[in-house]
């Protein structure tokens, strides 16, 4: 009995001192080291720059009407985000399809003007059949913004 009472406590604390250290992303794109002594220190100390996206090739007006120029080329969105979010049918191509049954027009009509999207959320603005409006995902979701149901 004595042997399975010290074998027992043995692994017990075998395990307490086998503890790894895990390297995780910030929100704002910064890598964090946690210590197993449960201090934590900054890998990256110089925060990653968004891309901007130039929103003066479009011509708008006050009466929320948008004419892209000729030359008017969508944003690229970046892959790994829209290749997590195409297990929850959230892609651009989604929300695309979204904004065109909305609209009453062909998803060929509808160009994307500006996106800020991350993980798990995101807001677009588009301009479908002449019109300028702004789409928000929350996760999975998509919905018009301004909507709350």
């Amino acid at each position: 009995m004595r042997t399975y009472i010290f074998i027992f406590l043995f692994s017990l604390s075998f395990i307490g001192f086998s503890q790894n250290n895990y390297i995780v992303k910030t929100e704002d794109g910064r890598r964090v080291l946690l210590k197993a002594d449960y201090t934590w220190e900054y890998i990256d100390n110089i925060v990653p720059e968004k891309k901007a996206v130039d929103s003066t090739l479009v011509e708008t007006n006050n009466d929320n009407s948008c004419k892209p120029d000729a030359d008017f080329k969508e944003p690229k969105l970046d892959s790994k985000i829209q290749a997590e979010l195409k297990k929850g049918r959230a892609t651009i191509d989604h929300v695309k399809a979204k904004v065109a049954k909305d609209n009453d027009c062909n998803v060929e009509d509808v160009l994307l003007l500006n996106a800020k999207e991350q993980k798990t959320n995101a807001i677009y603005l588009f301009c479908a059949n002449g019109n300028i409006v702004k789409y928000k995902r929350v996760g999975n979701s998509i919905i018009k913004a301004g909507k709350l149901f």
